[in-house]
């Protein structure tokens, strides 16, 4: 049976469709995708997952991949795929989301107890899930039979023997399964409900503790484990134990190159166009963006120093290198075009929905680290220009580290903040700066000698921020945020803001 997508493929490969269906709702997620890939349809990701470098780091035949990267920048795509792939291939994938965790190492804060509650209940997963892939008997009856220890693989596959599969595809995995005992085992978002309390630290601590463990005991269970960039970080600096884990961290990063040829190779896909991810990388900028060419414009024809830009260049400074960031501000602007009876998206369309794209950034930050910083919204709004740094600078959101510890300072004075983890300690300007630049709040700039500005994130260069040594870096608010910050006066952004130069 032929796909969905190859169908509406031949509807639009020769003529365009009518512009009240171009950016439908049906058209407009096939188009950029899902915001949520474990609610994306399976075919349709593989046709337009992008694979960057880290993927073939992960997806490596080791025991031990720890994907760490912030919320929205594709860990679940990745995983998603890269089971998907081991399917294809024959090894049995097992997927752990929170749900099958839920009350594991949850009685106990003694860190060996916990270590040992995961390993039993990861184990216990492992072998339930196994059983449950291929067989619709109960799996209660049947996982009674696992052990605790031992060898956990053998008795799953005594456990499965004789039993009848009607799907070829699992068939095969099975056949597979019996032969070499292979499975590779994806742990995702389990950083869910995540409070960056000690007792959240320890747990997670101690997963990592366990599955490392069982790794190194079954030598046929790789593990695949996702974490939030600023969950792995305070775990890694308050547990020591974590160094024996550091070489198997990979760091989630995408540059702006790697995220516009993802947008281009979606566009190519739904028109039913196939590109290598090769091809994309290997052209400039200026021509990954004429791939976008059948739904939005090509040139920004606004006002001040956005007037006449390139587009490319306006979605690259207003994503926070997360691709979620780009499905979100594509897609609004879409639904914007459809309301306007666009056939492509134009530079009106992108304008009447900034401030809105800008707000739901600043509520993703602030649903993502209100548990860390209770009172986040408050430091984030603490830094809106002030109407005299507005009128004097050119830019108003570029601070040295001297000016914003002191605006955080003034407004700390007023009422301070607290981290959840120190609830008891007031925290200093210092610690609300590293927090800002932690969560990319924040962008370290400076300008080297042959006058060109210099960026760096926090995945790039955590310890920008130390009061002991000065880097010569100062601050900018990041792009994304400065509608939500500025609602009064947002046509002045184009004046006073200039695009970021990624070429």
């Amino acid at each position: 049976m032929s796909s969905p997508f190859k169908d509406l493929a031949k509807q639009v490969k020769n003529k365009k469709l009518k512009i009240h269906n171009i950016f439908s709702e049906e058209n407009i997620q096939r188009l950029f995708g899902h915001e949520a890939a474990e609610d994306e349809n399976t075919d349709r990701l593989k046709e337009y997952y992008f694979k960057n470098d880290i993927f073939e780091q992960v997806s490596a035949d080791l025991k031990l991949r720890i994907l760490v990267g912030h919320k929205g920048i594709g860990k679940s795509a990745l995983f998603k795929i890269a089971a998907a792939e081991d399917f294809d291939n024959g090894i049995l994938p097992i997927e752990i989301k929170p749900n099958d965790v839920s009350g594991i190492a949850e009685s106990t804060d003694r860190f060996l107890e916990l270590i040992r509650a995961w390993n039993e209940g990861i184990r216990g997963i492992i072998a339930d899930k196994a059983i449950r892939y291929f067989t619709e008997e109960s799996s209660k009856k049947m996982s009674n039979k696992i052990p605790s220890t031992g060898k956990l693989l053998t008795t799953i596959s005594d456990t499965l023997k004789g039993i009848a599969i009607a799907d070829k595809a699992k068939m095969s995995v099975y056949e597979n399964f019996q032969r070499n005992k292979r499975i590779n085992v994806y742990i995702d978002d389990l950083d869910r409900g995540w409070q960056g309390k000690n007792e959240d630290i320890t747990r997670i601590s101690a997963l990592l503790n366990a599955v490392r463990d069982i790794s190194n005991e079954l030598e046929n269970v790789h593990f695949k484990v996702s974490l939030r960039s600023d969950v792995y970080y305070l775990v890694r600096t308050s547990d020591e134990s974590t160094d024996k884990i550091e070489g198997s961290v990979v760091w989630y990063t995408w540059h702006n190159t790697q995220i516009l040829a993802l947008l281009a190779k979606r566009v190519e896909t739904f028109y039913g166009r196939e590109i290598a991810e090769e091809d994309l990388m290997s052209l400039h900028q200026s021509k990954i963006a004429q791939y976008l060419k059948p739904i939005m414009t090509q040139t920004f024809d606004g006002v001040g120093k956005w007037n006449g830009a390139p587009i490319y260049r306006i979605l690259m400074s207003l994503v926070r290198k997360r691709p979620r960031d780009l499905v979100k501000l594509c897609s609004l602007a879409a639904r914007q075009a459809r309301l306007n009876k666009h056939s492509i998206i134009q530079t009106i369309d992108f304008q009447g929905i900034f401030e809105n794209y800008s707000l739901e950034r600043i509520q993703d930050i602030d649903n993502e680290f209100r548990s860390e910083l209770p009172d986040i919204r408050r430091l984030l709004f603490a830094l809106k220009p002030s109407v005299k740094k507005a009128r004097k600078y050119s830019d108003s959101y570029v601070y040295s580290t001297e000016q914003i510890e002191s605006k955080i300072s003034t407004v700390a004075a007023e009422s301070p903040f607290f981290f959840s983890k120190k609830p008891d300690r007031p925290a200093t300007a210092n610690d609300l700066l590293f927090f800002l630049y932690k969560i990319n709040f924040l962008t370290a700039r400076r300008v080297n000698k042959d006058d060109v500005t210099v960026r760096k994130t926090f995945e790039e260069n955590k310890y920008l921020t130390a009061s002991f040594v000065d880097f010569g870096f100062g601050w900018e608010v990041h792009p994304a945020y400065r509608w939500a910050l500025e609602p009064d006066d947002g046509t002045s952004i184009y004046q006073r803001l200039e695009l970021i130069d990624f070429e």
